[in-house]
């Protein structure tokens, strides 16, 4: 019997699984570290004797943050900030030859590994082939060879234009024993790149497990405006500093527009990476030369390096336009009427999903008078989608718990068994 070309093993898996978490975790991402968060919640709750550990690009924050042993994905890691030139050059083809072997002694030690929810499918921010899609590659072939369990747990895809990122990737994803998707968009695109996706399930965002922060429909005169560094995608290269330059004037004219319409506002950077920050402070900046006459506390801004904290600065705001993908989905889990200014059809799947799809806008494009006619409406109408939100986010808990329900009986199932459940 087979899964996804899987074999079973003929053992039975041990009573204390070993389990690893592989991808970018603990880099400063938000969104990709929620997602772990919410498989070592799953982990600790249902199978409390799981030996588990991590392969990522932030090991350090990992482990002082989530209590867990973790190492770099890549060997040329350790050179990366100190080495330049043709050193750094000859370090990184090094690594290069090293890493399969690294890649694969640590999976090799594993019953299964978990890359938990992500973008990992896509490319719609830039993505060089030779980085996570060749770590992924190694990662499924390892696997293979070691008799390893690879499961993509509800993960984002979509179209992906350069030919050697997209083999590897839709390599990645033939070699795993099992996948699912936070939205049927990603498993269509999937399906479109080639990959059988015929016993592959939906499911929805893992972070819809984290529980939100009780803070109440908050201050309607507030609004959170979260940013996002935006250059464009993968194939938006040549663009990318005319992308940027609209997307932050856009910004700048809409805030703007709030303080001259007797709004506060919260600038709301959901990331740890500089060119998120820049754009808030770009924002700030301009706010304040505009009205030199505001108080401090009408235009703030609000640095998040955990979805507890991003939680934390979303909760005194009525309304929110936000940027970055899980940005929107902390705003939805608080319950907060969300304008969706992204950068891929996950942003419509989302809050379509939750009543809002007239909604949303891309960043590549921004038209101010539409963000604010699109504004106002949600502000009239915000007592009607708070209640479509509550509605959303328990059909989501609902979905997640079947989620981690099949992962328990098709990947940890005590007696090896890798029949799928009837669950869809």
């Amino acid at each position: 019997m087979t899964t996804h070309g899987l074999t079973r093993r003929p053992t039975r898996l041990a009573s204390a699984p070993r389990v690893g978490l592989f991808g970018q975790l603990g880099n400063g991402n938000v969104g990709n570290d929620i997602s772990m968060e919410s498989v070592l919640r799953y982990l600790r709750t249902d199978h409390p004797a799981a030996i588990v550990d991590a392969m990522c690009k932030g090991p350090t924050t990992v482990s002082t943050r989530y209590g867990i042993p973790a190492i770099t994905i890549n060997w040329y890691q350790r050179y990366e900030n100190t080495a330049s030139g043709v050193p750094a050059v000859l370090l990184k083809l090094l690594g290069k030859v090293i890493d399969p072997f690294r890649i694969g002694a640590w999976a090799a030690r594993h019953d299964v590994v978990i890359i938990p929810g992500m973008g990992v499918m896509e490319a719609s921010l830039p993505l060089t082939p030779w980085g996570l899609p060749y770590s992924f590659f190694l990662l499924g072939v390892s696997a293979r060879i070691f008799g390893t369990k690879v499961a993509f747990v509800s993960i984002g895809a979509s179209e992906v234009k350069n030919r050697a990122t997209r083999a590897l990737l839709n390599a990645s994803a033939r070699l795993a024993s099992y996948r699912s998707y936070r939205d049927t968009p990603s498993r269509d695109v999937m399906r479109e790149r080639g990959v059988d996706v015929s016993r592959d399930h939906v499911y929805s965002d893992i972070a819809f497990s984290i529980p939100p922060l009780p803070c109440g429909p908050g201050n309607p005169e507030i609004v959170g405006v979260g940013v996002i560094g935006y250059r464009g995608g993968d194939a938006d290269r040549r663009q990318a500093a005319a992308i940027h330059a609209s997307y932050v004037g856009a910004m700048k004219s809409f805030v703007r527009w709030l303080i001259d319409n007797d709004r506060s506002v919260r600038i709301l950077v959901g990331d740890e990476n500089e060119p998120d920050k820049e754009v808030a402070e770009l924002i700030l900046a301009d706010a304040r030369a505009y009205r030199s006459d505001l108080t401090p506390e009408r235009v703030t801004a609000e640095y998040a390096s955990s979805f507890a904290e991003l939680m934390l600065a979303m909760a005194p705001v009525g309304t929110v336009i936000a940027g970055r993908y899980h940005s929107v989905v902390c705003a939805l889990r608080l319950g907060k009427p969300v304008l969706s200014l992204g950068y891929s059809p996950k942003f419509v799947a989302l809050v379509s999903s939750m009543g809002l799809s007239e909604f949303c806008q891309s960043a590549k494009s921004p038209d101010v008078d539409l963000l604010i006619a699109q504004f106002t409406q949600l502000e009239k109408r915000q007592d009607e989608f708070r209640q479509a939100i509550a509605n959303g986010n328990a059909a989501y808990e609902r979905s997640v718990a079947a989620q981690f329900a099949e992962l328990s009986a098709v990947l940890l199932a005590t007696d090896g068994r890798l029949e799928r459940s009837s669950t869809t």
